[in-house]
C-alpha cells in the first residue's frame, strides 16, 4: 500500500497517510478544515523482507567457476581452428 503526502493550503500541515490505492482521496485538513493537495513523493526503496538477501547480492561477482554467457574465441593455435584437407 502506497503512502500519500497531503499539504492544507490554509494552515501548510503536512499530513501523510498510508493507505490502499482504491481508497477515498483526503479532500480537509484535520487541523483546520482547508482545502489539501496531494504532495508528490519519491516513494520508497525495494525492502526485502525474510532471510536469504543480502547487500552484495546485486553486484558482479568474480569468476566462481560458473558457466559463461559467451565462451572464449578459440585461439588460432587450438585443434578446433585448423582445417582438415
Amino acid at each position: 500500500m502506497p503512502t500519500y503526502e497531503y499539504e492544507c493550503t490554509r494552515c501548510g500541515l503536512i499530513i501523510e497517510e498510508f493507505k490502499s490505492i482504491s481508497a477515498p482521496r483526503r479532500q480537509r485538513c484535520p487541523k483546520c478544515r482547508g482545502k489539501v493537495e496531494r504532495l508528490i513523493s519519491g516513494g520508497m526503496g525495494v525492502h526485502f523482507k525474510g532471510s536469504g538477501f543480502y547487500v552484495n547480492d546485486s553486484r558482479g561477482k568474480k569468476d566462481t567457476g560458473g558457466s559463461d554467457p559467451t565462451p572464449p574465441a578459440p585461439s588460432p593455435d587450438s585443434p578446433a581452428s585448423k582445417k582438415s584437407d
